[in-house]
């Protein structure tokens, strides 16, 4: 055996950061919003929390137009994300 060092290959020998983290503030905030609002389109919630017969919003049951306002919101989530280019 020789007494070579193998080279030193600097910052490029660290592990590479996983791709399924975010890496940027933006990233974190938009995962973890996205994450909370859709757990609010998730059983235990809308069984416990969004089910209401007895309501109506514009001639709908307000399950349904809650759903609706989650729903849009994701996507707002999804767009906010494209538009900072994550």
């Amino acid at each position: 055996m020789s007494d070579q060092q193998a080279p030193d290959r600097g910052a490029s020998s660290e592990l590479p950061a996983s791709h399924l983290t975010p890496r940027t503030r933006d990233g974190w905030i938009a995962t973890v919003s996205f994450l909370v609002i859709f757990l609010l389109c998730m059983p235990p919630v809308t069984h416990r929390l969004l089910d209401r017969p007895d309501m109506w919003v514009a001639g709908v049951p307000f399950f349904f137009a809650a759903l609706f306002v989650v729903y849009v919101a994701l996507i707002g989530v999804l767009i906010w994300a494209l538009r900072r280019g994550l």
